[in-house]
């Protein structure tokens, strides 16, 4: 695998969340910084050495709703 792509969100509560596409990877944090780590810390755990992704992408997401 040459790359895994995360999709960042708000959370509810606060922070962010992250979840890997075609993975079974979740992770958030309180600040984006804090989260950038975790993802990598997450990826780190979840794929042998060998078959590690060399890249990281993250696609925010953000939602915001209009009122009239």
């Amino acid at each position: 695998m040459h790359e895994i792509l995360f999709l960042v969100e708000d959370s509810p509560e606060g922070g962010y969340e992250a979840r890997a596409l075609g993975e079974s990877i979740f992770t958030e944090a309180d600040d984006l910084e804090s989260l950038r780590q975790m993802i990598m810390d997450a990826v780190e755990c979840h794929f042998e050495e060998m078959l590690r992704p060399k890249l990281i992408r993250l696609h925010f997401v953000r939602e915001e709703v209009l009122a009239l």
